[in-house]
């Protein structure tokens, strides 16, 4: 049997953009028949929203667009950095956060800004959309799909 690769998306709280990449990938692997070959999951750097589902305009959002978000926040662990194979950050905080939290070089080099798997956009991060309207949720959307298309097309490469 092969090992699982594990995948652990990272946002500020995960009750925006790591749950929503979660489920964006989650659902592109089931799509590909490649689900059986990954370990996915999402936390926070922080924890403000403990054990809460996903925000509700973004669970609305996703929901628009054919994704379920169904996942509970909970914060990153440092064990967490042992656990998971890769770790996918939406911006320039998580990534700095994760840094702090690292204890060797093995778990520096999983730390990855999603944005690097774009293959069709052109961002630095991903946007928080928490403090705005509605475009920006549909935006973070638009971006994932395209940053987690191109990780699986990376990934693909080690299946």
């Amino acid at each position: 049997m092969q090992k699982k690769i594990s995948i652990l998306f990272v946002c500020l709280g995960n009750i925006c953009r790591s749950p929503m990449a979660e489920g964006i990938f989650n659902t592109i692997i089931a799509r590909e028949g490649v689900d059986h070959r990954f370990e996915v999951d999402s936390a926070g750097l922080l924890n403000f929203h403990q054990d809460e589902m996903a925000d509700s305009r973004m669970r609305l959002h996703a929901h628009n667009r054919g994704y379920e978000l169904v996942t509970r926040s909970r914060q990153i662990l440092k064990n967490d950095l042992n656990r998971f194979d890769w770790i996918l950050v939406m911006d320039e905080q998580n990534y700095e956060g994760l840094h702090r939290m690292t204890t060797d070089p093995s778990q520096f080099a999983k730390i990855h800004r999603i944005t690097d798997f774009c293959v069709n956009k052109k961002a630095a991060h991903v946007p928080d959309p928490y403090y705005g309207g509605d475009q920006g949720f549909e935006d973070v959307i638009d971006l994932l799909e395209d940053a987690c298309e191109g990780l699986l097309t990376e990934l693909k490469k080690v299946l």
